[in-house]
């Protein structure tokens, strides 16, 4: 809807920005990327990750290892997130190719890694078990869709859905 022009913004991680590079927008002219209002000094983060079964035959280890070392090339990473719009895992990369946005959130990962403020997202399976991002998300989605629950009445409840086990 944003990239139509039917909505006005959208709270939403770096990998949404690949469809608006899709749909032809250019970051600073079409559509802006800033951190969420009061997040400015934190960064949450979510990674594309693979898994690789222990193999016996050593042909098939030598494959997982050329795998996983084409994944993490220079190359690999920026075709990639150029692509997705995401930034690259590597923080030893060149950025020269990638817009503000890419910048701006990678300058932001490492900062926020360097300070300790790096937090794993819970929308995304990273820092909670299941049970309690279903108990959090339910208090949101309430909160969302109830006008008459106040922000301290949701606040109470996300720490009462926090120690759900």
């Amino acid at each position: 809807m944003v990239i139509k022009g039917e909505a006005g913004m959208q709270l939403m991680g770096d990998w949404a920005k690949g469809e608006f590079l899709a749909a032809g927008k250019v970051p600073g002219k079409d559509f802006a990327c800033v951190a969420a209002p009061g997040t400015a000094k934190s960064y949450t983060y979510n990674v594309d990750s693979f898994a690789l079964f222990k193999l016996k035959n050593a042909d098939n280890q030598k494959a997982q290892k050329d795998t996983a070392a084409a994944i993490m090339s220079p190359e690999f990473q920026e075709v990639f997130n150029l692509n997705k719009g995401s930034i690259p895992v590597r923080l030893n990369m060149k950025l020269d190719k990638f817009d503000d946005c890419a910048k701006t959130s990678s300058a932001d990962f490492v900062s926020s890694s360097k300070a300790g403020s790096l937090v794993p997202s819970i929308a995304h399976g990273m820092s909670v078990p299941s049970a309690v991002e279903g108990a959090m998300k339910d208090v949101v989605s309430q909160f969302w869709n109830d006008d008459k629950m106040t922000s301290a009445q949701a606040m109470d409840k996300l720490v009462a859905a926090a120690k759900t086990k």
